[in-house]
């Protein structure tokens, strides 16, 4: 049954829309946030982990006109379109350049409802017909935003429609900050054994000198390729790919490098210079070292190299390479971009443990990181509902009524 719903103007249901300064405030190393596209992810969620400052003393100037707050929709109006995020609670900044907001009079509309909606097929009709294709950017008028048609139903049924979705993300979100502690315990143990070299045991064991500086005795140095079967990956020619689905997963390590698990979007049937599942990938070119783990059997592009333990020792070779690479590209050379070649990163040392201790290590991180995966995968099982619900019920083709609320309980197994 299709849920009675009415057309106006979106200027009817705000209390305010303000776009942002159109200039860089001077870097400063702390201070409130410079909120740019970069922070706001497609998914809708806010990136604050690399964050422009401004300094206290400029901060009064950059908020004259608006300072967000929570419940406030940033949105981006030039260059990336359609991202949209919630403000959240505790946030201290300001707007960037090319980004806008939109303060919901909760009165006339549920704001997590509008930030949904924003997510819609209708409202991304709208913004497709409006967009202004330039030689550079495209962008959306943002003097004519105001008179952008919404279809919205009731207010007691926006608010169900936003209960039900908001379950899904407030669910994912613990999942995402549950992944969050769990990669610092496991990094934590790491450091404290192998780079601090307090490891069981550490008190009946002297330092000697090695190439790489003082380590245990009885350890040593090795070299990636002495540890790691290495696969580098190579662009598919065009006529293999297929936008139906067919094939084989394809990642080229250039766009949605998420920090642990990828999204795929192309597809190919090429064979070859394939990443298991499981296997760590690396990023070789712009930038250099971002480190990942395939989530399945996929082809790598240019892009990515993939690696595999020769002992079977994954977590503890994955660790090595997220402790190399704790800066991107701090190896690498290029006149336009950092790149690696196969035989640098086959050079890669670092320092070799014990196998007893190595096996340790794994028995002991290895459990955390099958959770990691577990909670990944439920949060892409999370995500994907979702994304099927909210067009359903944000045009009306779904009775919101007759929907029940997820609960944690629903999706614990």
């Amino acid at each position: 049954m299709m849920l009675e719903r009415q057309t106006i103007p979106i200027r009817d249901v705000y209390a305010g829309m303000y776009d942002g300064p159109h200039a860089t405030p001077k870097p400063s190393n702390s201070g409130p946030i410079f909120l740019g596209i970069k922070n706001v992810g497609e998914s809708g969620q806010l990136d604050l982990s690399n964050v422009r400052h401004i300094s206290e003393k400029e901060y009064p100037r950059w908020i004259k006109r608006v300072e967000p707050k929570y419940g406030d929709i940033v949105f981006s109006y030039e260059a990336t379109l359609n991202r949209y995020a919630l403000i959240p609670k505790g946030f201290r900044g300001c707007l960037g350049r090319r980004m806008a907001l939109i303060r919901p009079d909760e009165s006339k509309i549920c704001g997590r409802f509008l930030y949904y909606y924003f997510y819609g097929q209708e409202w991304r009709n709208v913004i497709a017909q409006n967009t202004l294709i330039g030689a550079t950017v495209d962008r959306i008028p943002i003097a004519k935003f105001p008179d952008f048609p919404i279809t919205i139903p009731s207010l007691p049924t926006q608010r169900k429609i936003a209960s039900i979705l908001s379950a899904y993300d407030d669910l994912i979100e613990k999942n995402a900050l549950r992944i969050k502690i769990l990669e610092e315990m496991a990094r934590r143990i790491y450091e404290e054994w192998f780079v601090h070299f307090r490891f069981p045991g550490h008190e009946n064991v002297r330092m000697v000198e090695s190439e790489l500086g003082p380590i245990p005795e009885g350890w040593g140095v090795a070299t990636l390729a002495d540890s790691a079967f290495l696969t580098m990956g190579q662009s598919p020619k065009s006529e293999f790919y297929n936008s139906d689905g067919i094939g084989m997963p394809f990642h080229q390590g250039v766009t949605n490098f998420n920090k642990h698990f990828p999204t795929h979007q192309t597809y190919c049937t090429a064979e070859g210079r394939k990443a298991e599942d499981g296997d760590i990938l690396m990023s070789v070119r712009a930038p250099v070292g971002r480190i990942n783990l395939s989530p399945s059997c996929m082809v790598i592009g240019r892009g990515l190299c993939a690696m595999r333990s020769k002992s079977g020792k994954q977590c503890l070779l994955l660790h090595r390479l997220l402790e190399k690479f704790r800066e991107e590209d701090s190896m690498g050379s290029g006149s336009i971009f950092k790149a690696v070649t196969k035989n640098d990163v086959q050079g890669i040392r670092f320092v070799n443990s014990p196998d007893e201790l190595s096996e340790h290590f794994e028995t002991t991180v290895g459990p955390i990181w099958n959770l990691i995966k577990n909670l990944t995968n439920k949060n892409t099982n999370l995500r994907t509902t979702r994304d099927l619900l909210l067009p359903k019920l944000i045009s009306g083709e779904i009775d919101v009524f007759e929907v029940s609320t997820i609960s944690e309980k629903a999706v614990a197994a």
